[in-house]
């Protein structure tokens, strides 16, 4: 494991529901200084509510200035113009950022510093802090992102994997997209925080108050409701199977007046993350329905293993990263198949959901990091891109 260090974390979302990245920078600053620059230049905003509410967000985080809201990790919301295939905006980001940046590297720095960007267009911004390793994490296909220039983050997204000195990828189909870029590209699939995500299967956790009210069978989703999430299936399932209940755990920023008419669809809003297992708990089946498209082809969703340490059966879109699960997970795509998936789901019981949470405890973030750092440390000498 890396130690003595200033990790300068290229990420977007400190406030948002926990991911990889929060996983990773959290086990990271166990041992090391996090500079975590709250990273908003990748997306040009529309003119939408959602991205007026955002970007106020972003106006406050960038007026509280330097925050640290766990031991070794400060956080940096940067001014930035969000215009990313703007020539002129991106040399006064990178005179922004740079300024910025330093001013907080001489209040938190502590050891080398090494980038670690999940974004990926940071590379013009790259040799101006005096960092020691480049590592680009990638765990989506980013040009497949709606609302993204996809032309635009493929050339910034060649230029850092051919500048980093490790990628790191978390799905096959990501793996094979960098690896021409840059021959230091592994796969290190997402993993999990066990100990959390277990206590729904090994803690006596009290029923959250709006989900008890639900009937059984309870077929629980907890995650970003996004343009990728096929609620079309799970009201078309819904439908056909009025005694089952589809309760969803998440913000959304798509219309969901369609589906709040179906009776047995429950959105309950964002839950804060202590509470997901208790949810859990009470759920009868895990879903994962993605739509099948560019972008989910090269997603490994990391609710799966959650689901899973949580001792919950899972159906799921036919995702190739999901389908490596098979058949611990079921599998189905269209309305018929997905109704009998969750039939046959529910059919077996609740029995197996020891096993299914013990299967993850060797999938846990530590494990994870610590194969990246022993990985980013052994490579060294001269960058691929720099030969």
């Amino acid at each position: 494991m890396i130690e003595d260090h200033t990790i300068l974390c290229f990420a977007s979302g400190y406030d948002a529901p926990p991911t990889s990245k929060h996983h990773v920078m959290h086990i990271l600053a166990e041992r090391n200084v996090v500079l975590w620059v709250n990273y908003h230049a990748s997306r040009a905003p529309s003119a939408t509510s959602s991205d007026f509410a955002y970007m106020a967000r972003k106006l406050r985080q960038v007026f509280a200035g330097l925050k640290n809201p766990r031991k070794n990790l400060y956080l940096l919301t940067p001014l930035v113009v969000p215009l990313p295939s703007s020539a002129w905006a991106r040399r006064l980001n990178r005179a922004l950022l740079v300024f910025q940046i330093r001013r907080a590297l001489k209040k938190t720095r502590r050891g080398p510093v090494q980038v670690w960007s999940f974004t990926p267009d940071v590379a013009y911004l790259l040799g101006r802090f005096g960092e020691e390793k480049v590592l680009y994490y990638c765990v989506d296909d980013h040009a497949s992102f709606t609302g993204y220039d996809r032309e635009q983050v493929l050339r910034d997204e060649e230029e850092l994997c051919r500048r980093s000195d490790l990628v790191v990828t978390t799905s096959t189909a990501l793996q094979k997209a960098k690896l021409p870029l840059n021959r230091n590209t592994i796969l290190v699939p997402h993993g999990v925080d066990y100990k959390h995500f277990s206590k729904a299967v090994a803690n006596h956790l009290p029923a959250p108050s709006d989900v008890a009210q639900i009937p059984h069978p309870r077929l629980g989703f907890f995650g970003l409701i996004r343009d990728w999430v096929d609620l079309d299936l799970l009201a078309e399932v819904a439908r056909r199977r009025p005694d089952w209940h589809i309760v969803l755990l998440g913000d959304s920023t798509v219309d969901l007046s369609p589906y709040e008419t179906v009776s047995n669809m429950h959105f309950l809003g964002r839950k804060p993350y202590d509470d997901l297992p208790a949810y859990c708990k009470q759920f009868d089946v895990g879903l994962i329905p993605f739509k099948i498209n560019e972008l989910t082809l090269a997603v490994n969703p990391i609710k799966l293993r959650e689901y899973l340490a949580a001792g919950l059966p899972v159906v799921s879109t036919p995702l190739p990263e999901v389908r490596l699960y098979e058949p611990t997970i079921h599998v189905a795509e269209t309305p018929d198949d997905f109704t009998t998936a969750i039939d046959n789901t529910l059919a077996a019981g609740r029995d197996a959901r020891t096993s299914r949470a013990e299967a993850m405890a060797a999938e846990t973030w530590p494990e994870k990091v610590g194969a990246i750092c022993s990985r980013l440390s052994h490579d060294v000498g001269t960058r691929p891109g720099d030969e």
